[in-house]
């Protein structure tokens, strides 16, 4: 019996391994992409479906960053909660206030915030499909990358896709994330099909409004003619790699010097 017993937890323990290297093998890791996607679901169109994967299409990977060294120790520092009363405060005392005017604030608690948080969805519906003129550039938020988890999704894919494709139009749907609504735009690019997160109607400004407070002129047509023949010298194609962060560039060749007792020294 106890053999028997062993064999039959053997197994289902063969058939899970099994399992997890079909998925490895149905989406292998793409280079300049994260190993796990910020958002995993299905990606609906009425009675088409397919499983998808949102990751982020930039990466902050080859920014310099810094962190604050105590010069005494060259230990890196700690921020500590500090009531400008009291002192320092542990961080698990701490509660979420919001302000209702200056310095006064209302606490709110765990439940009041769940009560209201929605839960990550797993189907991303399209609502709408729009002109991508149509979308004001100021709306465009965060890009992604939108693909399919594995081989069999890639058909239900590619019809989406080309169907949008063939209309020139812009899908919009709406997903939760991180407990936060997020309204999607996806459109189609090559074989595949990117997206980004697009910004609320209160999150950008009302541009009419803010421009009212410039003066209209007449520009002199003179120096307007000029100005169009400069445009025209410096006229071309926008091509990233001719375009560097010379900040970062400086600071990747500095020969940063060693001191003695010191980790490194500042600019």
């Amino acid at each position: 019996m106890a053999t028997a017993k062993k064999t039959k937890k053997r197994e289902p323990h063969a058939k899970t391994e099994h399992k997890t290297e079909h998925k490895s093998e149905a989406r292998p890791k793409i280079p300049g992409l994260s190993a796990r996607p910020v958002w995993q679901g299905h990606l609906r169109l009425s009675l088409v479906s397919c499983p998808v994967a949102l990751y982020k299409a930039t990466s902050r990977a080859n920014d310099i960053s810094f962190n604050l060294l105590n010069p005494e120790t060259n230990n890196r520092v700690r921020m500590i909660p500090t009531d400008p009363e009291t002192g320092p405060v542990n961080r698990s005392d701490l509660v979420r206030g919001y302000e209702i005017e200056k310095n006064r604030y209302v606490i709110i608690d765990d439940d009041e915030l769940d009560a209201v948080k929605l839960e990550t969805t797993h189907t991303l519906d399209i609502e709408r499909f729009v002109d991508a003129d149509s979308i004001d550039r100021l709306f465009w938020d965060v890009p992604y990358i939108l693909l399919p988890t594995d081989d069999i999704a890639a058909q239900a894919y590619a019809v989406i896709r080309e169907a949008m494709a063939d209309t020139n139009r812009i899908a919009l749907g709406r997903v939760v994330m991180h407990t936060r609504e997020r309204l999607i735009a996806i459109e189609p690019r090559d074989n595949g099909l990117v997206a980004s997160s697009l910004r609320m109607r209160d999150e950008v400004v009302n541009m009419s409004k803010a421009l009212e407070a410039i003066p209209h002129v007449k520009p002199d047509r003179q120096m307007v003619d000029i100005a169009e023949k400069i445009i025209a010298q410096l006229e071309g194609d926008f091509n990233p790699d001719e375009f560097r962060d010379r900040y970062e560039d400086a600071l990747r060749r500095k020969r940063w010097r060693r001191r003695p007792n010191r980790a490194m020294s500042s600019i």
